[in-house]
């Protein structure tokens, strides 16, 4: 399987300040890859350093085989969105993709192609300082999909999005996949890319604190059990500690019972042994973002 993205030791400093702190990770080649994290958790400077926006302070980056200073051989078939895409406010999207098109020597006719793809063509013809900030991410999705690159790096691509927007984004970069491009893409929105994305890295503080498939992250967290309400959540813990189920308070009070989904009944029995009745009981699956509140929660090794 061949490796388009790796990075090891990558450290980013600004003083003291460490934003990237020591990550290591591979992409591989038609991987739907996803860099997820809370804002400020090292995803953007991760992907600036991939691209050779900013300097590392530590570690090394390899992209597409070429390290920082062999970038310029290899950026040509990459399609990048980095933070918030800039475009000449004054001037349509049709002529902001046409001027980009152009610096890259690429046929008008894919501006019209990308409108389509990036659901635009009805607005292609207003200008940019009309469009709604989910328009103008769609607008510079639509300019990294310009070259047809093999690969391409997509910073919060659902931004602003509404939820049919986001739902187009999931499905046009399902489609890219399809088609065998590398998608590398960044996001806060950690059951969202669930649904999109093969395999991730879940960042925290500057640090990867999971990475590898979907299905091998979401089993490193504590997220699947048994979700519960009763009315006396302190005696229903106990009451289950003595017959040895372990479970913990959530924030909202309810409990999260730590076994398999189909122990209701043995859950029940307890509970009603003890007088107590529960007014929820259903099973809580897995997903990235309780799988992130569990891992975060958890105190580090070094503590």
């Amino acid at each position: 399987m061949t490796t388009v993205v790796r990075t090891a030791g990558l450290t980013k400093r600004y003083g003291r300040l460490v934003v990237v702190d020591g990550i290591e990770l591979d992409v591989h080649e038609g991987d739907l890859f996803g860099f997820l994290g809370p804002n400020g958790s090292g995803k953007t400077t991760t992907i600036r350093c991939l691209l050779g926006l900013v300097r590392a302070s530590g570690g090394s980056t390899r992209l597409l085989g070429a390290g920082p200073s062999d970038l310029r051989k290899v950026l040509p078939r990459v399609g990048s969105m980095v933070e918030s895409p800039q475009f000449f406010p004054n001037f349509s999207g049709r002529r902001n993709l046409t001027l980009l098109a152009r610096l890259d020597g690429i046929d008008a006719a894919r501006v019209d192609e990308v409108l389509d793809l990036v659901g635009l063509s009805g607005r292609a013809g207003h200008a940019v300082r009309t469009y709604s900030l989910g328009m103008k991410q769609r607008l510079g999705i639509g300019a990294a999909l310009l070259k047809r690159s093999e690969m391409l790096i997509l910073d919060e691509p659902a931004n602003g999005l509404d939820p049919a927007g986001i739902k187009e984004t999931r499905e046009l970069l399902r489609r890219l996949g399809d088609e065998g491009r590398t998608v590398v893409l960044s996001s806060h929105l950690l059951a969202e890319v669930q649904h999109v994305c093969d395999r991730v890295a879940i960042l925290d503080r500057g640090r990867c604190i999971a990475a590898g498939s979907v299905a091998e992250v979401l089993d490193l967290g504590r997220a699947r059990g048994l979700y519960l309400r009763v009315d006396h959540p302190v005696a229903a813990r106990a009451a289950l500690a003595a017959v040895g189920i372990s479970s913990r308070a959530e924030a909202d009070g309810a409990l999260v019972v730590d076994h398999p989904p189909d122990a209701g009944a043995e859950v029940t029995r307890a509970l009603a042994g003890a007088g107590l009745y529960p007014s929820e009981l259903r099973s809580r699956d897995a997903d990235l973002e309780t799988v992130f509140l569990d891992l975060t929660a958890r105190p580090s090794e070094d503590q």
